[in-house]
């Protein structure tokens, strides 16, 4: 008999209460199980430094603060990331133009690729 796979779990980081709902569901759907939702860069800093999950969803404004420090954080644990923003991939900043964005909106199709080939 062989171990059920355990869900991977995400963080997620999205300030708009409504959006971030949604994104839990849309993961809840595709498979994952939610390690946390948080909507403060102070609540996404301490989960990115302590808490365990596979892979994370930030933001890129959240409350009208840069979610680059909590990037970083990621990076330096060695933890894949992606980031959304409504203002397209040639928005972020320098160091982090390499990384994986979906932008908003975007459907779930579009999450389950971009989460599958971080999790590759």
């Amino acid at each position: 008999m062989t171990e059920p796979t355990k869900a991977q779990r995400i963080l997620v980081v999205e300030d708009e209460y409504l959006i971030r709902m949604l994104l839990e569901d849309m993961l809840t759907d595709l498979g994952y199980e939610i390690a946390g939702a948080v909507g403060t860069i102070a609540e996404a800093s301490d989960l990115a430094a302590k808490a365990e999950f596979d892979v994370a969803i930030l933001d890129v404004n959240v409350d009208g603060k840069e979610i680059y420090p909590v990037a970083e954080i990621l990076a330096k644990r060695g933890l894949p990331f992606v980031f959304v923003s409504g203002y397209g991939e040639g928005s972020l900043a320098e160091p982090f133009r390499d990384r994986p964005a979906l932008q908003k909106p975007f459907q779930a199709e579009q999450l389950k690729t971009t989460l599958a080939n971080l999790l590759r």
